[in-house]
């Protein structure tokens, strides 16, 4: 899945949360999420840091976010040169805890 801004590519949005829908607590915060990262224009790592405090930087443009207070964990790989954020993943805590976030 990509993420779109002027300068990104284009995403489904309904497409984010399709698999488990019966995470409705996950839904607006995630929402919240994806609206904040269609204004950002992030150059760096260090710029995803500055925006999410919490969020966790991982080699070669992955990064993780804590979505409705770390309930949720949503992965993406981040491709700095071209303004696109790939979304990787998107599950709970638990399931996030059984995946390797490098390479998914």
């Amino acid at each position: 899945m990509l993420l779109t801004h002027e300068n990104y590519r284009s995403v489904a949005l309904e497409s984010i949360w399709e698999n488990e829908p019966s995470y409705a607590d996950a839904i607006q915060p995630l929402l919240a999420w994806y609206r904040h990262a269609l204004k950002a224009n992030w150059t760096s790592p260090t710029e995803v840091k500055a925006d999410f405090k919490s969020a966790s930087i991982l080699k070669d443009g992955r990064a993780v976010f804590n979505i409705a207070g770390n309930k949720y964990r949503l992965v993406v790989w981040i491709n700095y040169a071209y303004s696109i954020v790939y979304i990787r993943f998107i599950g709970t805590h638990a399931q996030y805890d059984r995946i390797d976030a490098q390479t998914i």
